[in-house]
């Protein structure tokens, strides 16, 4: 009886262990991703990571996100990840340009056109020396690019006190800008006195007058209900705004490369889906706006356009980017 019990135990055992082999992470505990984001949980980023991402990744992965900055601040999410106090972010080309000034090429005024060079731009090899040295000094992984907008001017002003058709008619408007050194430079291009400030207060300093204004795509605009604490909008598209989904390159290193190319998959996918919604959204927002009583409409584009350009060109930023990448980025457009 004892030699059988053993018998059986053994075989038991041994069965367990091929079926966990055969079924891979199954019988495995699965590694927590906690994903930081200063959006909330209905941003069109945070809807593609948790209905399109998570479920692609669930065999292997406990996604945990976090909405509306709540356990980091906007702008701490990529130094966190550094630290190993967090696992992954969205984050914007304005705040690796903090870590690595030649990022402010991508986060330039009438740069990228429009959502597919975005995506052209990432996946082409002028990205690698960019990618590499995220990786190597600050231990963060761009995986995918995705779309956040086009860029408006949202102001409190009514179109009758205020008309913006060209950047001189922003002087004086304190436009709220997140406190990135990039975003800063970006408002006052446009013309503005940037003010910087977090997401999260966004709401309450329109509604109050701290700031005239502040600039996000249409969706954002909707999302955020900054149409019920302003008047106008005046469609700048100053900038194709997007974000980049960034990971721990330890924890991406961790992963088995079957694990790897299932995360990557994921994360293209999430980016594709949030980019194809954003673009929707953005066709079909300004009626919406218009119907909440704010008036929308477009300025002097050229004006701005060359403003914006020539502002850029002669600042410190155009100094550090790369020989060559402004030139292969706009050669992308063609």
């Amino acid at each position: 009886m004892i030699k059988l019990t053993r018998k059986v135990v053994l075989f038991a055992v041994l069965t367990i262990g091929a079926f966990a082999t055969f079924t891979g992470s199954t019988w495995a505990e699965k590694m927590e991703l906690r994903m930081a984001t200063s959006g909330s949980e209905t941003d069109q980023r945070s809807v593609a990571m948790a209905e399109v991402f998570a479920p692609m990744v669930a065999d292997f992965i406990d996604y945990q996100p976090s909405y509306n900055g709540t356990i980091f601040a906007q702008g701490t999410e990529l130094d966190a990840i550094s630290r190993g106090n967090l696992e992954m972010s969205i984050a914007s080309a304005q705040e690796l340009a903090q870590f690595f000034p030649e990022f402010s090429i991508f986060a330039t005024g009438y740069v990228h056109q429009n959502a597919a060079h975005q995506v052209a731009v990432f996946n082409d090899p002028l990205m690698d020396s960019f990618k590499a040295t995220t990786e190597e000094e600050l231990g963060i992984k761009l995986l995918s690019v995705m779309y956040l907008g086009r860029r408006q001017v949202n102001l409190r002003h009514s179109k009758d006190d205020l008309t913006v058709m060209t950047p001189s008619d922003l002087a004086g408007v304190n436009l709220r800008m997140p406190g990135t050194d990039a975003w800063q430079f970006l408002g006052k291009a446009l013309g503005a006195a940037p003010t910087p400030m977090a997401f999260s207060e966004v709401y309450t300093a329109l509604s109050t007058g701290a700031v005239d204004g502040q600039d996000n795509p249409l969706p954002t605009v909707v999302d955020a209900k900054f149409y019920e604490v302003t008047k106008q909008i005046v469609l700048t598209s100053h900038l194709v705004d997007l974000n980049y989904i960034a990971i721990s390159k330890e924890f991406w290193d961790n992963l088995t490369p079957d694990q790897q190319a299932t995360m990557q998959k994921a994360a293209d996918a999430a980016a594709e889906s949030g980019r194809q919604k954003q673009l929707e959204l953005e066709a079909s927002l300004v009626s919406f706006l218009e119907e909440q009583g704010l008036d929308v409409y477009e300025p002097d584009l050229e004006a701005f356009r060359s403003h914006v350009q020539a502002q850029y060109i002669d600042s410190e930023f155009a100094e550090s980017w790369p020989e060559g990448v402004l030139e292969a980025i706009n050669a992308l457009g063609n």
